[in-house]
């Protein structure tokens, strides 16, 4: 009988009809949504899972930190496990992990079996994501990806715009069980149309590269795991430098594997492309900024504010529904300009748009004063969607892009941790939950140094080679 998973893949030029990349991208880009949907529709059912559980700060920031850290450990795996099995495969896979962790997380009792059932949709997360990038590349040539990864980045930004509002709307309509629920149908519709209707492909390594996995899955956990524990244990305690010595330890021991490993995980080589090395080191300041703001945000319109959980999660939309309109634009303007000037200033529009969130954040502050802020900040994440996502496929060769995507994705994803872990500290310090005053004391000093974030990340996208570099 013939395998037909062992069929060589076409090239993209010669690739798929048209009706196929139709299903490529609305497929693919429903599992981005999906993977993007959770990373933030937990956030305005905090204060709620805060009063059901009686859960103190670390619970909340596990609870949306236990989905990234999982992620950002696993996505090279996962983008391994696509280039042996079978991008299309291991897609269908991840699905069938990510809906059962979502029902689990909705049958959750308790603050432990949540941020259990957080981290196995991190896992599934993790086979989904990458390869929803790697899918749409192999489906488009190079001329026609930027459209493409366009809509995808608009998509992705319809999960970051829809989680506050939906969390908000379905905790306060039913119970934030619900945001979970949601997930199941989803997921069970995509299984078989993604089974018939994806085009298998494999990557260029034949064998998996067990020994890296490991390593590479060990040292980032390490590297993750020590702020996301320093605001309880303390940054000089046992526990934290542990963590961060097994995390730097294990990941040298992972470039050196790599180096001589016959199959390697990780092409080495890719970080000696400017391009590759700037579009990586972006999106992890991106997201650092993205979620640690978003962390705080949330919490500030219920807790700081007064507001309900669906009259936050609205008002938080004139922020995170800015890609919707704008990724698309900029990922086909970026095929024309170059990916540069968007990563820049889309950077530079999230630090000020951050900047003057903090500047105006203080107690009994009114909505008007703070859209203009969050509109600009929506503008500038809008930017950097698209052409951050483009800047790294185009810089690595054909048939690498989902090594360059899983590279992307773990950084990104650990970019959040941080983000939050950081934000966390910052407000510890300087205010707490006692009282609305107390909180918006410590919510203006965490969203300044989001905003300092993604400052930085301006500074490293005008690194980023032009049009024409590599």
């Amino acid at each position: 009988m013939t395998d037909t998973l062992r069929v060589p893949a076409r090239s993209a030029a010669d690739g798929p009809d048209p009706a196929r990349r139709g299903w490529t991208v609305v497929l693919a880009g429903l599992g981005a949504l999906l993977c993007s949907l959770d990373v933030v529709v937990v956030a305005t059912a905090l204060p709620a899972l805060r009063a059901d559980f009686g859960a103190g700060l670390s619970d909340l920031e596990w609870t949306i930190s236990a989905y990234n850290l999982v992620f950002a450990c696993l996505t090279l795996t996962g983008a391994a496990l696509g280039d042996r099995f079978g991008r299309r495969r291991m897609y269908v896979v991840g699905l069938a992990v990510f809906t059962a962790a979502s029902a689990a997380a909705a049958l959750s009792g308790g603050p432990g079996p949540l941020i259990a059932a957080r981290m196995a949709q991190g896992a599934g997360a993790a086979v989904l994501l990458p390869l929803t990038l790697t899918l749409i590349s192999e489906a488009f040539p190079a001329e026609k990806r930027g459209v493409a990864i366009g809509v995808w980045g608009g998509v992705t930004g319809l999960g970051v715009a829809a989680g506050p509002v939906l969390g908000g709307a379905v905790t306060e309509g039913l119970s934030w069980q619900w945001i979970f629920w949601l997930n199941v149908p989803v997921g069970l519709v995509m299984i078989p149309l993604s089974a018939t209707r994806l085009r298998e492909s494999r990557g260029p390594r034949p064998q998996l590269d067990i020994v890296g996995l490991v390593l590479a899955a060990v040292g980032l956990t390490g590297l993750a795991w020590a702020p996301v524990r320093a605001p309880q244990a303390g940054w000089g305690s046992a526990e934290v430098i542990c963590a961060f010595v097994v995390g730097v330890v294990f990941l040298a021991a992972f470039v050196a594997w790599e180096r001589r490993a016959r199959y390697p995980m990780l092409p080495l080589g890719h970080f000696r492309r400017r391009g590759f090395t700037t579009a990586n080191a972006v999106s992890f300041l991106l997201y650092g900024s993205l979620l640690g703001a978003l962390f705080m945000i949330t919490q500030l319109f219920q807790t700081g504010l007064g507001y309900s959980p669906l009259e936050a999660g609205g008002r938080i939309l004139v922020w995170n529904a800015m890609p919707l309109v704008v990724a698309p634009v900029a990922g086909a303007l970026a095929d024309r300009f170059g990916n540069r000037p968007f990563m820049l200033g889309g950077l530079l529009l999230q630090a000020t748009g951050l900047g003057l969130l903090a500047w105006r954040v203080e107690p009994g502050v009114g909505y008007g004063e703070l859209v203009v802020p969050l509109i600009v900040a929506g503008i500038g994440i809008s930017l950097v969607f698209p052409s951050v996502a483009n800047a790294v496929t185009q810089s690595v060769p054909r048939g690498e892009e989902g090594v360059a995507a899983g590279v992307s994705n773990a950084l990104r994803e650990l970019g959040g941790v941080f983000g939050v872990a950081v934000a966390a500290i910052v407000f510890t310090t300087a205010g707490g939950y006692g009282s609305p005053t107390a909180f918006v004391d410590g919510c203006g000093p965490a969203l300044w140094v989001s905003a300092g974030v993604a400052a930085v990340g301006a500074a490293v996208a005008a690194c980023a080679p032009g049009r024409t570099g590599g």
